[in-house]
C-alpha cells in the first residue's frame, strides 16, 4: 500500500480531508463477533492461531470503518519464550509463575528470536496485510517499563510495589532486566515491521507511576533504544502512556513519530507541552463511551475544538476500549469525527488550505 491513507498521512503531520480514527482495544470483548470467537478459544489460543488473530483483527475494521487496523496480540506475548511462564488466569489476568526478582533471575532468562519464537505473531501480520486493501495496519509491543513490571510484580499491579523497591533498593538488577528487554521488544518490533507493519505503537500502560526523575534515570534510555529501532524501519512510530502528563516532554525526547495523551490532560495543553513539530493522538475518555449520543458528540467536538484542524491529529480513547461499551456507540463516534470536517468551510490558518469542519 501506498503511504497515502489519513491515518499514514496525519502520523507525518500531512493535511487529510478528515481526521483518521481508530480505538486502541478496538477489537475485543465488548463486540459480539469477538465473544463468539472467545467461547470456543482462550485469548493466547487466538493469538497462537494466525487465521484467528487475523479474523479477530478485521471485525472492527469491517463493524465500523475506521482508518486503521491494529494487530490482535497481547503485550506480553514475547515474555512467554523468556521462559517467566505467563497464562491468563480467570477474573486475574496476566499470571507471570516464575517472576524476575534478582540478577541470576535476569541471568536465567531464555534468548529470544522474534521470527521463530513468535512466528505466529508474524504470520498473522502476513494475512492480514493480504486481506487489508486499504487500511494501514499498526503492529505494537509493550514498552520495556510496563513489561518489566509485569515480569517483576508478576502479574497486574496498582502500586508497582516491587518494581520500584527494585529500582531503588537493587538498580543493577532493575537497569539488567530493561536492558534485556529493550533487546528484546527492539527486536520483536522491527520483525512486525519487515512482516508487513505499516506503523507500530509502543504501550508504556504503567509509567505514569513514576515521576520524572524515575522516568528519566530509569526508563527513557530503554524506550529511546526500541523506538529508535522501529523507527529506523522506516514506518510511523506512536509512543503511547497513560496518567503521563508529567511525563509528555520525556516521552517526546525518549521518541516518536505521534504521542499519545490520555484523558487527564485537554489534548490542545499536551500538543502544547509537546510542540508542533510531532503529531497527537487522544484523547476521548474511554467511559464516555457509554454517555447518551448527545453528550459523547459533546465530548468528541469537544476533542476536534481542541485538535482545531492542525495536521497530526489521530483521534482514539486516552486508553483502551472497556468492556460491556455500547457497540453502537463506537460506530457513532467514527461517524462523528469523520462528519465534523463536512459542514462549514474556511481557510485553516495552519495550513493555508481550505477544510471543512463544524
Amino acid at each position: 500500500m501506498e503511504m497515502n491513507s489519513r491515518f499514514l498521512q496525519a502520523c507525518q503531520r500531512k493535511p487529510v480531508d478528515a481526521t483518521p480514527v481508530w480505538f486502541m482495544r478496538q477489537a475485543g470483548r465488548y463486540m459480539p463477533e469477538y465473544r463468539a470467537i472467545r467461547e470456543k478459544y482462550s485469548l493466547l489460543e487466538i493469538c497462537y492461531q494466525p487465521e484467528l488473530a487475523a479474523e479477530v483483527t478485521l471485525q472492527p475494521v469491517r463493524a465500523f470503518g475506521v482508518d486503521a487496523a491494529i494487530l490482535f496480540a497481547d503485550i506480553l506475548l514475547p515474555a512467554i519464550p523468556l521462559g517467566v511462564g505467563l497464562e491468563f488466569a480467570k477474573g486475574e489476568g496476566p499470571v507471570l509463575q516464575n517472576p524476575v526478582r534478582t540478577l541470576d533471575d535476569v541471568r536465567a532468562l531464555r534468548p529470544v528470536n522474534a521470527e521463530s519464537d513468535l512466528g505466529y505473531v508474524m504470520e498473522a501480520i502476513r494475512i492480514l496485510r493480504r486481506e487489508l486493501t486499504d487500511t494501514p495496519l499498526i503492529g505494537f509491543c509493550g514498552a520495556p517499563f510496563t513489561v518489566a513490571s509485569y515480569i517483576i510484580e508478576g502479574g497486574s499491579s496498582r502500586e508497582f510495589l516491587k518494581t520500584k523497591t527494585m529500582m531503588y533498593s537493587a538498580p543493577d538488577v532493575f537497569h539488567a532486566l530493561m536492558d534485556k528487554l529493550a533487546d528484546v521488544l527492539s527486536d520483536y518490533l522491527t520483525a512486525q515491521i519487515r512482516a508487513g507493519a505499516q506503523a507500530v505503537q509502543v504501550f508504556d500502560s504503567w509509567v505514569g507511576a513514576l515521576s520524572p526523575s524515575d522516568y528519566e534515570a530509569f526508563v527513557l534510555p530503554y524506550s529511546q533504544k526500541v523506538l529508535a529501532a522501529a523507527k529506523n524501519e522506516g514506518v510511523p512510530v506512536i509512543h503511547f502512556g497513560t496518567n503521563t502528563t508529567t511525563l509528555l516532554p520525556l516521552m517526546k525526547r525518549a521518541g516518536g513519530d505521534v504521542i499519545g495523551l490520555d484523558w487527564r490532560i485537554p489534548l490542545d495543553d499536551g500538543w502544547s507541552l509537546l510542540g508542533d513539530d510531532v503529531a497527537v493522538q487522544g484523547n476521548l475518555d474511554p467511559i464516555a463511551l457509554f454517555a447518551p449520543l448527545p453528550e459523547l458528540k459533546a465530548r468528541v467536538h469537544d476533542v476536534l475544538r481542541r485538535a482545531d484542524g492542525r495536521p497530526g491529529h489521530i483521534f482514539n480513547l486516552g486508553h483502551g476500549i472497556l468492556q460491556h461499551t455500547p457497540v453502537d456507540n463506537v460506530k457513532a463516534v467514527v461517524d462523528m469525527v469523520h462528519e465534523y470536517v463536512h459542514t462549514g468551510t474556511q481557510v485553516h490558518r495552519y495550513t493555508g488550505t481550505q477544510v471543512t469542519r463544524r
